[in-house]
């Protein structure tokens, strides 16, 4: 298949849609609605709605219906974004390439403006509008999937982790693992095993979506990791060598970089074993799993 294409299909679907649900600049209040539509169309790869798309085609699925969801879970990663780069945490300047949501609106906003994402993300998915084609007891477990994953037991979970370990030389392998597995890997393993599960899958299926997705998700951070020791600050669209500079817990740190290589090569290869129950209806998520290893942003 071709992924560039089918990624730039996906993407424009999904910022089309995310055009329709966001409140506009024009509602009160302006300022948070300004900046919630600043981070949200500042140029991101939509990685994780994709893969709920995709894993909602793999299981036969109509994709259209995982679309609000899909986008609920893009503004949850935006919401994190836009909270990890507070100077309370990263203090980053740059986020994909542009000034951080901070930087321009200030701190206040930035922090409300990331609250009031996670809560439209909620209201999204919950939306009787679109929840109606869904049957009750799916639409509960996604709530109950993504909420899960964004909170203290997954992604706001690895985040704490991640800060309490910066600096030390005594981090090991098991904790670099559980704060990848969380801060990043948790809302990329929601968004698979949501989009499967608005598309009916149950048993096998499910599980084998959820193994992806927990493979493909250490995957992407380990690659991340790699980037920001071999990428350029224009091609990862933020400081490079960041990490190092402030001595935060990563597997090259860990275990080195030729290691970290590999680590994230046999996380690919897991990923793709788990699909192998599937047919072609999986190759998006085939090829999305070979492009988090070998992606240059």
């Amino acid at each position: 298949m071709d992924l560039k294409n089918y990624l730039k299909e996906q993407c424009a679907r999904i910022d089309a849609a995310l055009d329709t649900f966001l409140p506009l600049e024009t509602e009160l209040p302006h300022s948070v609605h300004k900046a919630m539509r600043y981070s949200i169309f500042a140029g991101g790869k939509r990685v994780r709605p994709i893969l709920m798309l995709a894993a909602c085609q793999a299981v036969g699925g109509d994709t259209g219906r995982a679309v609000p969801t899909a986008c609920a879970m893009e503004m949850i990663h935006t919401y994190s974004l836009i909270h990890d780069d507070l100077p309370a945490m990263d203090d980053d300047d740059f986020r994909r390439g542009n000034p951080t949501n901070h930087k321009v609106f200030g701190e206040a906003i930035a922090i409300l403006a990331g609250d009031a994402l996670l809560t439209e993300a909620f209201k999204l998915v919950s939306d009787p509008r679109f929840a109606g084609g869904c049957e009750s007891s799916a639409l509960l477990a996604v709530i109950h999937e993504i909420a899960t994953c964004a909170g203290s037991y997954g992604m706001v979970g690895g985040q704490v982790i991640d800060m309490e370990s910066e600096g030390r030389g005594d981090i090991d392998l098991a904790t670099v693992q559980y704060i990848h597995t969380h801060k990043t890997g948790a809302l990329i393993k929601a968004s698979v095993v949501a989009g499967a599960l608005l598309g009916g899958a149950v048993g096998d299926q499910l599980a084998a979506i959820t193994r992806y997705g927990e493979a493909a998700g250490l995957a992407f951070q380990i690659a991340d990791d790699i980037l920001d020791i071999e990428g350029t600050t224009e091609e990862i669209g933020k400081d490079a060598g960041s990490d190092e500079a402030r001595g935060k817990a990563t597997y090259p740190a860990v275990i080195g970089l030729a290691a970290a290589k590999e680590e994230a090569q046999f996380m690919m290869d897991e990923a793709l074993g788990a699909l192998a129950v599937f047919g072609v209806e999986a190759d998006p998520l085939r090829e999305i799993a070979r492009y988090i290893v070998q992606r240059k942003n």
